[in-house]
């Protein structure tokens, strides 16, 4: 009994260190990155949008990012066709942008082709690359709420991941509720408190300083991750930009969704293991920052949480552990942070209500995110990049 009593107050310690590092925050005087001036010029971006296969929304995506309300000798936009065997290229040019192809069935996806296409470019008429996924549109201010961030040289934004097809389905609607609580509390929170936002691969901006010192290392199925973790144990400031929104196609249903998220937990899981260490051990952040990192990669994301939690409750009444109060409490807390981030998220959507009752679908769907949480073992390590379906 005291060995399992040992295991439920580790795995509730671990679920208990995001709302540590946020009442962290919140206690702390509130800090501001001050950067040194680059003087007025607005700052050159360079847009990267790695695509496979994605003939049927990259002439969208391209036409975005050129109609921005930007200087447009300020701006670039670059298609990476990746091992397309579909008109991808072709519709890229066709929208008015450049178009590299890369053909390496070796090495497949994502992170390949980005750091392959940062070869084959110059940066030195950029001052930062701006990574786009080819599912996505962006508002017209979009690099102007970049710029407004900058100078952005020296640093890596994230922008504000929203999604496009929100009445889709429960699931869309969910999703939106969450970016929404990130990008309207949690991140916000974060940048108060001097510490870094989490990238997530589509809107991450990376001054030009940045690759040049440090290049391009991340080459897992969660490269962002991996980039987050990389760059904030070298001291690199990462934040999060509400003002610059993206929308981009979210999974609509289970089964679309499903390798989709596997995807994600195994390269979390991935990237955690093997930078966590390096995290803790680096001499460029302090203890508030190295905090926070750990709670950002060890976070199972709020569905999962919510069944975890919900079993291990259910586990600690049924077995009566010795304890079981302040496991009850540690498990509680936690929850309650998730509902006060869910309300933040829900009452600024354009129809709370309709949002509200996509959540009758949430007892269903923790059920299937948890067993796909689970079954994401399978794909640690260096697994291969799989694309998500496009509607």
């Amino acid at each position: 009994m005291i060995f399992i009593t040992a295991v439920f107050a580790a795995a509730a310690v671990g679920m208990m260190l995001s709302t540590i590092s946020d009442i962290v925050s919140l206690l702390r005087p509130v800090r501001t990155r001050r950067m040194p001036s680059n003087g007025s010029a607005l700052p050159r971006l360079l847009f990267l949008v790695p695509a496979h296969n994605e003939e049927l929304l990259i002439g969208s995506c391209v036409r975005s990012l050129l109609g921005l309300r930007y200087p447009p000798e300020r701006i670039a936009v670059c298609v990476i066709a990746d091992n397309c065997s579909d008109a991808t290229a072709q519709r890229a040019r066709a929208a008015g942008g450049r178009c590299l192809e890369r053909a390496d069935l070796a090495r497949p996806g994502k992170p390949r082709a980005l750091a392959w296409a940062l070869t084959r470019v110059s940066l030195d008429q950029s001052d930062a690359v701006v990574i786009i996924d080819a599912d996505t549109t962006v508002d017209p201010d979009f690099a102007s709420a970049l710029a407004q961030a900058g100078p952005v040289n020296g640093k890596a934004l994230q922008a504000y991941f929203d999604v496009a097809n929100s009445d889709d389905s429960c699931l869309t609607r969910m999703a939106a509720v969450l970016a929404a609580a990130n990008y309207r509390a949690a991140y916000p929170l974060k940048r108060r408190a001097g510490v870094n936002a989490p990238l997530l691969g589509n809107g991450m901006c990376i001054g030009a300083d940045v690759l040049a010192t440090h290049g391009w290392n991340a080459f897992t199925i969660a490269e962002d991750w991996e980039l987050y973790a990389l760059y904030t144990a070298q001291g690199v400031p990462i934040e999060s930009v509400e003002g610059a929104r993206l929308f981009a196609q979210e999974a609509s249903s289970l089964g679309q969704s499903s390798t989709q998220r596997q995807r994600w937990t195994a390269g979390k899981l991935t990237v955690m293991s093997r930078q966590l260490a390096a995290l803790i051990r680096s001499n460029r952040i302090g203890m508030r920052q190295k905090l926070d990192a750990a709670a950002e990669l060890s976070a199972v994301g709020p569905v999962v949480h919510l069944a975890l939690a919900t079993g291990l409750l259910t586990g600690i009444l049924t077995l009566r552990l010795p304890g079981a109060t302040w496991l009850t409490a540690a498990l509680v807390v936690p929850l309650a942070r998730i509902a006060i981030y869910g309300a933040i998220g829900l009452a600024v959507q354009p129809d709370p209500g309709r949002a509200a009752r996509a959540f009758i679908f949430l007892p269903v769907y923790a059920v299937w995110r948890l067993w796909a949480a689970l079954t994401s073992i399978t794909m640690l390590g260096d697994t291969p990049w799989v694309r998500t379906a496009r509607h």
